[in-house]
């Protein structure tokens, strides 16, 4: 990606999927977009042109766009390079803005019925993606989806996506959101380091207890995690109850069923990471650090095993040494009967683009992802950014990197067997309380049954209120 890690108390690419926007951003959006109305009529009349084989969305020649992107762990030069071949086949200039706090940028100007044409709505501070779908601030993107891929004849943009994109911004059966990345979520080791040591990374919770007794005789820190956004810690144990009770847990936790958080398999994973820092096998201090802080620690071999995502390698360019070669590996099974193989990942789409409902230039704001989403485009973003995209074959021919080598592997070895948590996307105040009571758990302030009764009260809490908006599926 060749940039240097995102300063400041954000996380770059872990809050992702993450809703972490403030009721103080999130409300307001709402309850002015709903009782606001419009603003005197359609904000792109007269920023459409005629439809044709080259012009499949209907695109005004000249029509100005306007384009906002999250500047994190990504920068930016990804989405100037699909500005520039839009304004030259448009012959219209791109007003660009690379940001980091979304939300706090682009909330007023929703409130005002005059947000930009395409919004790259990611980063802690990003728009509560269910309020504006609530309040109705997105446009529909299933006339991008159904349009010809930019640069696959035969195809069709949706043709070329990986399988679950599409799903990933569907809210009703609406498809409002796409998504560049595809991000896979999984524990990182350096692989000279182990292999140096002899040690093999463990497949079963078992072994990975017996390891981390290994490494802390060797006077290295088994695990460290970015405390200050528990979040990070939450997924190895989401992904252990994932495997051990299959899609039936993912979907009760999701659907906001009673005791979902009760389940066996997310009790036993609580109690894993109980046992783990009740061992005294996390790094002592990780509580206080932030993500970069902690993935800094872990890059100077004060730790051997930290969580994250797939954009953790692009992130700790200009910080890793040279030869650390990191590779991410699934999280161990939890028991021997799982549901899921131990090879099974939590992946998912992510980097979400949206068209305003109120853009002046809607049109032009999906031919953008149109170009964006090429392969081309996508291929590019694969070489710079050491992540895979959310296109089909991106990377097909590159030369790999060893932790993006990894991630791919991992998402081959999982075949079928990947799946995701979406409450975090439809609920932020259960995904406040989760990391809240992640955060007591690891750090032995509470315990697993006090974990599960926390989460359900909240889940329950919401389940019961009507005012919010509730999604299945």
């Amino acid at each position: 990606m060749n940039r240097s890690p995102l300063s400041g108390p954000y996380p770059t690419r872990r809050t992702l999927l993450r809703t972490a926007v403030t009721a103080g951003v999130a409300a307001p959006l709402l309850s002015a977009c709903v009782t606001g109305g419009d603003d005197g009529g359609d904000p792109a009349a007269g920023n459409t042109g005629a439809k044709s084989a080259d012009n499949p969305l209907g695109v005004k020649t000249g029509a100005p766009l306007e384009v906002v992107i999250f500047k994190g762990g990504y920068g930016d030069e990804y989405a100037k390079s699909a500005e520039a071949v839009y304004a030259q086949r448009y012959g219209a200039k791109v007003d660009h803005q690379g940001i980091q706090k979304i939300g706090e940028a682009l909330q007023p100007r929703f409130v005002a019925n005059t947000p930009p044409d395409v919004v790259d709505n990611t980063g802690a501070s990003r728009l509560d993606i269910a309020t504006l779908v609530s309040a109705k601030q997105v446009s529909d993107l299933s006339q991008l989806l159904d349009a010809p891929a930019f640069d696959q004849p035969g195809k069709t943009v949706r043709d070329t996506l990986l399988p679950g994109v599409v799903d990933d911004g569907t809210f009703d059966k609406v498809p409002l959101t796409l998504n560049f990345t595809y991000t896979v979520w999984g524990l990182w080791y350096s692989k000279p380091l182990f292999a140096a040591k002899g040690w093999a990374f463990p497949k079963t919770w078992d072994e990975m207890l017996a390891l981390c007794a290994t490494i802390k005789a060797a006077g290295i820190a088994p695990w460290t995690y970015q405390g200050k956004y528990p979040e990070y810690i939450n997924d190895p144990l989401l992904g252990m109850a994932a495997k051990t009770g299959g899609p039936a847990l993912v979907q009760a936790v999701d659907n906001l069923e009673p005791n979902a958080w009760k389940a066996p398999g997310l009790l036993a994973a609580a109690e894993a990471l109980a046992e783990l820092a009740g061992r005294g096998y996390i790094m002592s201090g990780s509580e206080a650090l932030s993500h970069t802080e902690a993935q800094a620690a872990w890059s100077q071999g004060k730790a051997a095993i930290i969580p994250c995502g797939s954009w953790l390698e692009s992130e700790q360019q200009g910080v890793t040494p040279p030869n650390f070669d990191m590779v991410m590996a699934p999280v161990p099974s939890r028991t021997a009967s799982d549901a899921l193989k131990q090879t099974a990942v939590q992946a998912a789409s992510s980097e979400s683009f949206l068209v305003p409902a109120k853009a002046k230039n809607p049109a032009g704001g999906m031919e953008y992802l149109r170009i964006l989403f090429s392969k081309q485009s996508a291929k590019a973003f694969a070489e710079s950014a050491g992540t895979l995209p959310a296109v089909a074959g991106a990377t097909d021919g590159l030369t790999l990197s060893s932790g993006l080598g990894s991630v791919r592997d991992a998402v081959a070895a999982a075949g079928p067997e990947t799946f995701t948590f979406r409450f975090r996307t439809w609920y932020a105040p259960l995904a406040k309380a989760v990391d809240d009571a992640t955060g007591e758990l690891v750090n032995r302030r509470s315990t697993a049954a006090q974990w599960s009764d926390r989460i359900q009260k909240a889940a329950d809490a919401l389940a019961r209120d009507s005012s919010v908006k509730k999604y299945t599926r």
